[in-house]
């Protein structure tokens, strides 16, 4: 694996829109706003890149410019970062014009560069790791550098800032805190605090003992049911196939699968459906380890706890729940591709190497 430098003051880094096209809306000019003073308080260049501010029916219709823009930023060597606005539903459609296109295939592997966000993003984080990069299922613009508070949600400003940072190893702790999502993203918010709780359960073992170690590899859970499946769109699963994208079962076996639901708080008999696809295609017993992430909300908390322990009854893959990462708030990084180790006996989770070159 290809692994992208660490950020230093003075460079420029990327603001991309590869899925939905909010981050153009007039209703969240604001957050922009907030999130470009953010960016440049850490001494960073923001880029916006130049189809980001479109419109989200442009975008929609237009996913060859999506992916124009994710090419411009892998070859221009001076950007050294790439930071998603938000996820969406339909990034997929920016794979074949990737995929097909070798002179950016070739900047991927000869200008790396730190690549982050969530939800959907998914997608983009699965192609990049079969082109061979190391990429960050973590923060995006709108929803964490544009978090209306007085500053960014403190455990996330601490991994985030975590990409300025050369470090041998680091642990993914437990937040003590959680955050509801917000009703309302509005102006008025602006320097309006979220709800907050203490966290009463941390990271909890639903099954195993000792510890696991593989590489990182996984995301939202809604958006790896779309690819195997299509059923959303009727052909993302083609896509997916014809790209040869998705690791073969041997892959699966080298990896620790980290799984997080969407903010459409999907039910227990949905996520079992998903699960259960994932059982069939041998994915859940070869994996070294599963990872879990903590529900938007704590949305079916106990819920889904019961449908992990149903679903892998006859599994013996261990089972780290409630990991602060993905659709709840507040988030960490996971480090796409970097191997990690899991000690399901004092419950940690340890990247178990550098994640910049």
């Amino acid at each position: 694996m290809i692994k992208p430098h660490k950020l230093n003051k003075g460079d420029k880094v990327a603001i991309v829109s590869l899925s939905r096209g909010l981050l153009g809306m007039p209703f969240c000019k604001h957050e922009l706003d907030i999130a470009i003073k953010r960016l440049k308080d850490y001494g960073l260049d923001p880029v916006i890149m130049p189809n980001s501010l479109k419109d989200m029916e442009y975008l929609h219709e237009h996913p060859e410019e999506r992916a124009a823009d994710l090419k411009q930023a892998f070859m221009d060597d001076e950007i050294k970062g790439i930071i998603c606005a938000i996820g969406g539903d339909d990034t997929y459609m920016t794979i074949p014009y990737l995929m097909e296109d070798e002179e950016f295939k070739e900047a991927v592997k000869k200008h790396p560069k730190i690549f982050t966000g969530f939800s959907d993003t998914t997608n983009n984080h699965v192609m990049l790791n079969r082109l061979g990069l190391e990429t960050f299922y973590g923060p995006c613009v709108i929803v964490d550098l544009a978090e209306l508070d007085k500053e960014m949600l403190p455990y996330t400003k601490e991994y985030f800032e975590k990409f300025f940072k050369n470090e041998d190893t680091f642990e993914i702790t437990s937040s003590p805190v959680w955050y509801n999502e917000r009703e309302s993203f509005g102006e008025n918010q602006i320097g309006v605090p979220r709800i907050k709780h203490d966290e009463e359960h941390g990271y909890e073992v639903l099954k195993g003992f000792g510890k696991a170690t593989g590489k990182l590899y996984g995301g939202c859970i809604e958006s790896f049911y779309d690819m195997f499946t299509g059923e959303r769109y009727g052909n993302e699963n083609e896509v997916y196939e014809k790209y040869d994208i998705l690791p073969t079962i041997d892959e699966w076996k080298e990896k620790i699968l980290f799984l997080e639901t969407c903010e459409e708080k999907n039910s227990p008999e949905k996520i079992e459906k998903i699960l259960n696809l994932f059982k069939e295609k041998k994915i859940l017993e070869s994996v070294q380890a599963v990872i879990v992430g903590k529900p938007m909300d704590e949305a079916y908390y106990e819920e889904y706890k019961e449908v992990y322990k149903k679903v892998f009854d006859d599994i013996d893959t261990p089972i780290l729940y409630n990991v602060n990462y993905g659709h709840c708030a507040p988030r960490c990084i996971v480090p796409y591709g970097a191997e990690a180790i899991i000690d399901f006996e004092n419950k940690t989770i340890t990247i178990n190497e550098p994640i910049f070159e």
